[in-house]
């Protein structure tokens, strides 16, 4: 089986679609965004030709009204595995979400219990001084953990607020256990060849902002409206996806658009920061450094050649 990741823009979609049409594979999303429907531009899900030609699992899968938990996406990709193997095909996982891809590897990562009071009132705090406030919070007990979530991410910061209540230790130290269970080859729950695409980062800082403009030229802002008009409001999970979130504040008279979009891009950014920060501490990857000119064609055959896939 094979994995395609890299920071957020970095190509790997089209690589996975180039690579699953050359050796008649299906492709699994490793997106905590793009399981939710009717969020297409904004998430940069595949386009519907794409979809057409290849099959594509964990794409579409719940109403934006609804929470999505790790444990159900590693549930379901675990019966997908299962069904595109029954057909014999291969498998390319392809994503950049850090926590799905270390689900995906190794499992769920148990870590302390939980306390309904506590998070209880976390969430109140968040309502009334403000997510910023827990977050600059978490900076201060957990720089690490702080590191990886992004400062929207309100149920992972809650979390990482009500381990250190339960606990008295930040999340992180409980999560360096993570490195341990990877380097045991015994405990990989999937095995997978990984590829990481790398690019300069001010290339990527580049597509990352080109990106940006395409969505908002596509009608990102239309989309966001259309969802805001639904029966059902989003649930806090989709409303804090990059994107959405500052799109709903410009729509909601908190910011312009120029704003917005700057934010966007900055927002992106710092994801793909915290993206490249987690890669370097990651086992087990083969890195594919893309250069300017390399196009399509190039990116395949190099990506065949890690996998010792005949030219």
């Amino acid at each position: 089986m094979i994995l395609i990741t890299g920071v957020t823009a970095s190509g790997k979609g089209r690589l996975a679609f180039d690579l699953a049409c050359e050796i008649d594979a299906e492709i699994i999303s490793v997106d905590s965004m793009k399981v939710y429907k009717r969020m297409d531009i904004g998430t940069a899900k595949p386009p519907k030709e794409a979809r057409e030609k290849i099959r594509y699992h964990l794409i579409d899968i719940v109403e934006p009204s609804e929470s999505f938990s790790i444990g159900r996406y590693l549930e379901l990709t675990n019966e997908a595995i299962t069904d595109i193997k029954s057909r014999g095909k291969t498998v390319i996982a392809v994503g950049g979400t850090a926590l799905y891809i270390k689900a995906l590897l190794y499992g769920l990562f148990e870590g302390p219990g939980s306390d309904e009071k506590i998070r209880k009132e976390l969430k109140q705090q968040a309502e009334t001084l403000g997510l910023e406030k827990l977050y600059s919070e978490l900076e201060k007990i957990d720089p690490d953990a702080a590191e990886r979530i992004h400062p929207n991410d309100e149920k992972r910061i809650i979390r990482a607020l009500e381990v250190y209540q339960l606990t008295g230790k930040p999340i992180s130290d409980f999560q360096q256990q993570w490195p341990k269970v990877q380097n045991a080859k015994q405990t990989l729950l999937h095995k997978f060849k990984i590829i990481a695409l790398r690019r300069q980062k001010q290339v990527e800082s580049r597509r990352i902002n080109s990106r940006v403009k395409k969505m908002i030229d596509d009608g990102l802002v239309d989309e966001v409206k259309s969802l805001l008009a639904e029966d059902e409001s989003l649930s806090k999970q989709a409303a804090s996806a990059i994107g959405y979130a500052e799109i709903i504040d410009y729509l909601k008279g908190k910011t312009a658009l120029e704003d917005a979009i700057e934010l966007i891009k900055k927002n992106t950014r710092h994801l793909a920061k915290h993206q490249r920060t987690w890669f370097k501490t990651f086992p087990d990857v083969n890195w594919l450094d893309i250069e300017e000119d390399d196009n399509n064609e190039t990116i395949v055959e190099k990506s065949k050649k890690i996998l010792n896939i005949a030219l």
